[in-house]
């Protein structure tokens, strides 16, 4: 999830842990340890962009790492707060390092929740970014900090925050599957024939829906709203995998396909191959869109060496996949 809602999280958990003893400070330390599993992005500053995907999300979202390092930063904090039980540090360390992980385990991306296993662990029942969990959540954090920290309020306010955005987490599982059954009978409906099916919520909302379908040859990919009247429709992406030749053996390229877990296309354009991960989709509702999310031009030198470098993206797509968005949530 994005920087804030994991702030947020962190800061609920640590007054769970500690906030009777210490006040807000259990916040501010609950909230500090729930940004530290996402300073694994910064591997993409000292590694090439093949290793820093794979470790995002990687050792710093695991229970390994919870445990590890739960205590070091509860013996550090320790050794300065008034409060010195380095227990009760280490449990709010723990707690709020472990809950990062597994509310990340419900996006797209998901987490290597049980790392050093080769095993990711992705629900992909919310985005990345998602007011309707965020925003209460951070209401009653609010009011939860403007208590005195013996006030039953305060306690109330944190729990319902806790419970609200919780609840909200739940019924995602619920609004996927019934999504899942509408793509699902849509297929069935239209006599299409494919191997996997797999759905995700667009961005911002769990209203609209999206699809990705894997065919022999090609990949269908197809939006659903609550609100729709029509049928839904899917529109086709050749998989172009031949394209790839004998860079299919590549250590690199192989790392990229595990990564995408199998869901992409090669493109090419201008003598240049493109690789597409297709599980986050594009920047354009348009029929027939290019202008995938993430999209890496594979960069072959005299050498032979291999580099997948992210293409650019245009802030003017992103703009204009919000509006696009807003109107097919609305229904088509």
């Amino acid at each position: 999830m994005d920087s804030l809602t994991q702030i947020v999280l962190g800061a609920a958990i640590g007054e769970v842990v500690l906030g009777k003893k210490v006040g807000n400070k259990a916040m501010l330390y609950g909230a500090i340890a729930g940004t530290i599993p996402d300073l694994d992005v910064f591997a993409s500053y000292f590694t090439d962009t093949v290793t820093a995907l794979s470790i995002h999300r990687g050792f710093t979202h695991s229970i390994v790492f919870s445990i590890l390092f739960a205590p070091i930063f509860g013996w550090i904090v320790s050794r300065y707060e008034t409060f010195k039980n380095f227990k009760s540090w280490s449990w709010l360390f723990f707690w709020a390092f472990v809950t990062h992980p597994i509310l990340d385990a419900h996006t797209t991306w998901g987490t290597q929740l049980f790392w050093p296993f080769d095993l990711r662990l992705a629900f992909k029942t919310i985005f990345v970014i998602d007011p309707i969990y965020t925003l209460p959540f951070l209401v009653f954090l609010i009011l939860t900090i403007r208590q005195k920290r013996t006030s039953k309020k305060r306690n109330f306010y944190n729990k319902m925050g806790l419970l609200v955005s919780s609840s909200y987490l739940v019924l995602t599982f619920l609004l996927k599957w019934i999504a899942f059954n509408q793509f699902e009978s849509a297929l069935e409906t239209q006599n299409i024939a494919y191997l996997q099916l797999d759905t995700r919520p667009s961005p911002l909302n769990t209203i609209l829906w999206s699809a990705n379908v894997e065919t022999k040859d090609a990949y269908l990919l197809g939006n659903y709203s609550f609100f729709d009247s029509q049928p839904i429709t899917f529109e086709t992406y050749p998989k172009n995998h031949e394209l790839l030749g004998d860079l299919v053996i590549n250590e690199k390229v192989q790392r990229m396909i595990k990564i995408s877990e199998g869901w992409y296309t090669i493109t090419k354009k201008n003598e240049s191959l493109y690789f597409n991960d297709l599980r986050f989709g594009l920047l354009s509702l348009t029929p027939k869109a290019q202008n995938f999310v993430f999209q890496f031009k594979i960069d072959v030198d005299n050498s032979g060496k291999v580099e997948f470098i992210e293409a650019p993206k245009d802030t003017r797509d992103g703009k204009k996949l919000l509006s696009e968005l807003w109107i097919r949530l609305k229904g088509n």
